[in-house]
């Protein structure tokens, strides 16, 4: 049934941080980190851009503003379903918890957006982003947001980025950098740990990972909110990095 609501609370909170607006004020998080994206490709050519992490799609359909060909990946089946009845409806439609067992309904439509003619240029695939098929490659822009820090290895993850991404074309990251056992061995932690007693930060260790196949070209702090009820929100800052493959 297109009409029915999404009443799953993590699907519906996904949803709304990708297509609702927030009391707190702050931009919506996957519209602007793809604004700052396409301001970052500059003249650079926008043929194909991958979206890592997808979620619900909202920075796929924002790139695909731009880019003739966008294709995003989650490794929750249940988020791209939500992405490809969007793409395919042009209409999403949810419930967020408001207090207790009352709900708000909430409906997107891509048109209200600006974005059908975008949904003709996006696709969704389920995918493990730490084991990516070949078949994903030939970009000019790779974005990943809020990925590498809930990943199991994102060591293996970037190692793959170079062959996948045209020369001067870019890797773009954001990240809170919120590092936990449950999501990645401590082990494969790519940053806020101690080597030899001295601090490393993901920042850094995205240097030694990257920096032979890239070169830092910025980076900037991002808010973000996730509502889980009326009178409850995640307020978040995540740090952008931006790379230009060598």
């Amino acid at each position: 049934m297109t009409n029915a609501y999404t009443t799953d609370t993590i699907i519906a909170q996904y949803c709304h941080f990708g297509w609702g607006e927030n009391r707190l004020g702050v931009p919506n998080y996957p519209e602007t980190c793809a604004k700052l994206a396409l301001a970052y490709m500059e003249d650079r050519p926008k043929t194909k851009a991958f979206d890592v992490g997808c979620a619900i799609g909202r920075s796929s359909f924002e790139l695909a503003r731009e880019f003739d060909e966008v294709i995003g990946v989650d490794f929750s089946a249940r988020f791209i379903q939500e992405a490809l009845r969007l793409k395919e409806s042009g209409v999403l439609r949810y419930a967020m918890p408001e207090e207790g067992e009352i709900e708000s309904f909430h409906e997107v439509r891509l048109n209200k957006f600006g974005l059908e003619h975008a949904s003709k240029k996006v696709n969704f695939w389920q995918a493990d982003a730490c084991n990516l098929k070949p078949i994903f490659t030939g970009f000019d822009l790779v974005f990943a947001g809020n990925l590498i820090d809930r990943l199991y290895d994102p060591r293996k993850f970037l190692n793959s980025m170079a062959p996948r991404i045209h020369k001067g074309g870019l890797l773009i990251l954001t990240s809170p950098y919120t590092w936990q056992e449950e999501s990645t061995p401590k082990e494969k932690w790519i940053g806020g740990y101690k080597r030899d007693g001295e601090n490393v930060t993901t920042l850094q260790g995205l240097e030694e990972i990257l920096g032979g196949d890239f070169k830092l070209l910025d980076t900037r702090d991002i808010p973000f909110v996730i509502q889980e009820t009326a009178r409850k929100h995640q307020h978040t800052i995540a740090q952008m990095s931006v790379w230009e493959r060598k």
